[in-house]
């Protein structure tokens, strides 16, 4: 690694106690002290991150007319690209759009016959009951309504408080389990995946323990309503703690998920044959059947039911329960969820009937052998179809060669040229996260190359989670030899994702990440200039 001022900054902030995920932002300066490469009107940006639900905030920031949630620049008019499409209402141009609808995902086929579903979840996870169950998409169907309950505000991250909200979730889940009017009832405990990512072992337990505690209260309140209960995770986390090497792993998993069929309903309890393996996609065809739905032909995914029900003309009420992060792995000190006490979710997998469920790769539309996140497990427990995500036709289209002829970037690229502006490349810099790809930013640099773009500049946000810690400066001095290979480009800003990547209105850290690009405020750094 060549240690450059800008990777020798990080590690002096590494030293300090910063972690990649909450890095202060450092900002390049030339000899004279003056930020290099700030956003300027009429520049080009292109924010190539693939995930969406967490850039939408900055990206208001940067275009929006009137913004007023903290002082901006006025007017920058700038020349802005988002890799997909955050938000319809932002003004951006989108590289690659939807391919179209997914229609009929769960929540829309059972509204459609006349249903209700309620779903309920913590903030944290508010988005991926709903926008990612629906199909990407925004829109709540007649008949569907949420519950949302705040997640725990004002601590730096949730290992100091492990239990975050799940007591709250249960108690709404087991209150509106009594009320007959909703058929579907989707929920999901955030607890695993969420304090999984800190990567403190205690704090993990603790979250594992609230989460199996809080089963028990939604197992009881099923129980004595008589109805169905569904138990399932969209991807594993904690069950895997350790990297091949000792390190911990923080990150998400290629492990099957559980799923377990407790019915609790007086004319079938635990009477149900399961096939042995299925995929997340094969739940929402699993609950159609149990509620004697017509299945759509957009949903290709397959029941896991291998027997038919008693009573054709009986109504199952059906609550399907998120264990986010909750994945299966042989016993062992390096399985967390083995080393917790689970009393409620060992006993419900020993008595009723079960399976494994792949919740990775291209069971989830990702690339092969890849691991499985949140954004992509909820997306097809919800579609009952595989669905390529983003990821996957992006890297398709530099294979192509489609990449770079895409219209946007030219745009952006031809325009930053042509009026002599600056480019800006601004996202995660990482090997594998669900926001992005280093790989893709290498592309983007290779066509500013193409095109002859004299001032490129490259804003890197760093931190993903499941990263190996202080893998920051590892990324970043690659992007740095890429630039020098490329003679193309400039890091001018490094900054953890915490303060740019906000989804809840955190406004704050929001603004923070906005001054260090616009205004250039951070830790500043010499570098040489262009």
């Amino acid at each position: 690694m060549i240690n450059s001022s800008l990777v020798k900054a990080i590690k002096s902030a590494y030293q300090a106690g910063e972690e990649d995920e909450n890095l202060d932002p450092i900002v390049a300066v030339d000899k004279n002290n003056h930020p290099l490469g700030r956003i300027k009107k009429g520049d080009s940006v292109i924010f190539y991150d693939i995930r969406g639900e967490r850039e939408i905030e900055l990206t208001r920031a940067l275009t929006e007319r009137n913004f007023k949630h903290f002082p901006v620049v006025p007017d920058l008019d700038l020349r802005f690209v988002t890799m997909i499409e955050y938000h319809p209402s932002l003004k951006a141009k989108v590289a690659f759009p939807s391919p179209g609808e997914i229609k009929n995902t769960l929540t829309e086929v059972v509204t459609k016959s006349g249903l209700k579903v309620l779903k309920i979840a913590e903030s944290e996870k508010a988005v991926h009951v709903g926008f990612f169950m629906n199909g990407k998409n925004n829109k709540i169907f007649p008949g569907e309504e949420r519950i949302i309950i705040d997640s725990p505000s004002g601590i730096p991250t949730y290992n100091l408080q492990p239990e975050m909200s799940a007591k709250e979730v249960a108690v709404s889940l087991s209150l509106k389990i009594k009320d007959p009017s909703y058929s579907l009832i989707i929920a999901n405990f955030a607890n695993v995946d969420v304090v999984g990512h800190t990567g403190d072992r205690q704090a993990v337990l603790k979250a594992v323990e609230t989460v199996d505690f809080q089963l028990g209260k939604v197992i009881e309140a099923c129980r004595q309503e008589g109805v169905t209960l569904i138990v399932t995770s969209d991807h594993g986390t904690v069950e895997e703690w350790f990297y091949e090497d000792g390190s911990i792993n923080t990150g998400h998993t290629k492990n099957p998920v559980p799923f377990i069929l407790a019915d609790y309903a007086n004319f079938g309890s635990k009477k149900w044959l399961l096939k042995e393996r299925g995929e997340l996609a094969d739940v929402t065809p699993t609950i159609i059947n149990l509620l004697n739905l017509n299945q759509p032909s957009e949903i290709t995914g397959k029941t896991l039911l291998l027997n038919s029900q008693e009573e054709a003309h009986t109504q199952r009420r059906v609550v399907l329960l998120i264990l986010d992060g909750w994945g299966l792995k042989e016993k062992g000190p390096g399985n967390l969820l083995y080393v917790a006490r689970t009393p409620y979710f060992d006993k419900l997998w020993s008595e009723f009937p079960h399976c494994q469920l792949q919740a990775s790769g291209e069971a989830v539309g990702m690339p092969a052998h890849t691991v499985g996140n949140s954004e992509a497990g909820h997306l097809h427990l919800g579609a009952g179809r595989r669905v390529f995500l983003d990821r996957v036709r992006i890297d398709k289209a530099i294979e192509d060669g489609l990449f770079f002829q895409n219209t946007a970037f030219l745009w952006a690229m031809e325009g930053a040229k042509k009026e002599k502006k600056s480019l800006h490349l601004l996202g995660i810099v990482s090997h594998y996260s669900s926001h992005g790809t280093i790989k893709h930013l290498y592309q983007l640099l290779r066509l500013a190359q193409q095109i002859g773009i004299n001032k490129v500049f490259v804003h890197a946000l760093i931190g993903r989670r499941g990263e190996k810690p202080e893998s920051g400066a590892v990324y970043v001095n690659k992007v740095e030899q890429m630039c020098r290979e490329l003679t193309v480009g400039q890091v001018v800003t490094v900054m953890g994702r915490f303060w740019a990547l906000d989804r809840e209105e955190n406004w704050d850290r929001v603004e923070k990440a906005y001054r260090a690009l616009v205004l250039g405020e951070g830790k500043k750094v010499p570098v040489k200039d262009f």
